[in-house]
């Protein structure tokens, strides 16, 4: 379904009042402190974060997966999920497609209807953690890191048929997650497989045309639990400085053991430049998937505070980067899961927008411990929801994206086109 500029207006009008007094309130409060309310809200307006085509349907775990109603079942309905996000929040421009799950068979009528919703393509993600239907050389030993060269070239190809693919789509980059590694000691010979994975990585970024880049995610442990061949950001960085200027690291918010300073490696990889892709999710335990922003808001605004602080620096020779939501749950509405995230993200972005560098660098100089937890704190201490709200708004969404979704009962609507069905590529 398509949602109309006059709908979105319609739903405005009753809450624009009591918006627009908050919001005045938040200004003037603001003002006060320095904080140039209009920029921020300008730059708030300009962010846009990845939808993953994965997230549409609802997720699963390895005990099973309960199926919800209305689920896209094509990639013209997931395009079409997206473009409804992203009427309601204006936020969510992107979509991030995931090879063999979601092939665009027709890559003209694909972009025609992305341009009909508004969107772009993001990232392309292959898939070397599946055997698919007919694949020749199974993957369950491994792929790029395979001790079998022929499984090797069967994984090298299938990412150079993602590039093509993304190509006519008109993305510019390749993500490259792995499975690869080990459950017991003695398995796997770590430097023959982080050798073997190099030179598989080679042959592909050899492949990449000349304006794209190629991004390296890490993992720490799942599906195997004693060893993965690409374990954390300092393996992935490595990867990416030997392949060379367009190979990044990616950095996905459930990609760490507990209590890792994720904050710390964002700044660490800016400071290399090489920070190419962020992927956000939140986690109780590991790589939980959950809702961004519903276990740990604080690490998220931390982390963004980094993000912030470290792209506005002029020093920082990192390029844009590739933002993402990589989720997919089985007990929420994805769409309504969806709206939360992006909504989360703008919030701590909006917080991180907040903090006076030159103060929180004062009290840093100074060694003064507790005037800069006041700094960050006060800041995120502060509601910024007016400020998101106003920036939905401004970019032509709705104030409360989620409550018109509700209103519009568009879940019914979408069991009422669609049926029950298991969403594709899950």
């Amino acid at each position: 379904m398509q949602l109309s500029k006059a709908r979105i207006q319609e739903h405005n009008q009753p809450l624009l009042a009591s918006h627009q007094l908050r919001l005045n309130l938040l200004s003037e409060e603001l003002s006060e402190r320095g904080v140039a309310v209009r920029d921020l809200i300008q730059r708030l307006v300009d962010f846009q974060v990845a939808i993953p085509s994965w997230a549409l349907g609802t997720g699963g775990t390895r005990f099973g997966r309960y199926a919800g109603v209305g689920e896209p079942q094509s990639l013209e309905q997931k395009i079409e999920d997206v473009g409804l996000l992203h009427a309601l929040n204006r936020s969510s421009g992107a979509i991030s497609l995931h090879i063999p799950w979601d092939i665009p068979e027709n890559a003209a009528h694909i972009k025609a209807l992305m341009q009909e919703h508004d969107l772009a393509f993001d990232a392309m993600n292959s898939n070397t953690f599946q055997d698919q239907r007919d694949q020749q050389h199974s993957y369950k030993f491994g792929s790029l890191s395979h001790t079998d060269a022929a499984v090797r070239k069967q994984a090298v190809e299938h990412n150079l048929e993602v590039i093509r693919y993304g190509e006519e789509l008109g993305s510019k980059a390749l993500t490259v997650w792995l499975a690869d590694g080990s459950s017991f000691p003695g398995q796997r010979n770590f430097r023959t497989v982080l050798q073997n994975t190099y030179e598989s990585l080679r042959e592909i970024y050899a492949a990449l045309p000349a304006d794209w880049k190629v991004f390296v995610e890490y993992k720490p442990f799942e599906p195997y639990f004693y060893s993965t061949v690409i374990q954390d950001w300092g393996t992935s960085f490595l990867l990416a400085n030997k392949l060379g200027d367009k190979a990044y690291t990616l950095v996905d918010l459930g990609h760490h053991l507990p209590n890792a300073n994720i904050e710390q490696i964002v700044a660490t990889l800016l400071m290399e430049g090489k920070l190419g892709g962020f992927h956000f999710n939140d986690s109780k335990y590991a790589d939980d998937d959950l809702t961004v922003g519903s276990i740990k808001p604080y690490q998220l605004y931390l982390i963004f505070l980094e993000l912030v602080h470290g792209m506005d620096d002029p020093q920082t020779n990192n390029p844009p980067i590739s933002y993402m939501i990589d989720a997919s749950h089985n007990l929420k509405d994805p769409l309504e899961d969806l709206l939360q995230s992006v909504e989360a993200i703008q919030l701590a972005y909006a917080q991180a927008l907040l903090v006076d560098k030159q103060a929180l660098e004062a009290a840093r100089a100074d060694n003064d411990v507790v005037g800069a937890q006041e700094i960050l704190q006060n800041a995120f201490r502060t509601d910024v929801r007016p400020l998101v709200r106003e920036a939905f708004r401004q970019a032509g969404g709705a104030l409360d994206p989620l409550g018109l979704y509700r209103k519009l009962d568009v879940r019914r609507q979408l069991y009422d086109e669609r049926g029950v069905g298991i969403a594709t590529g899950l």
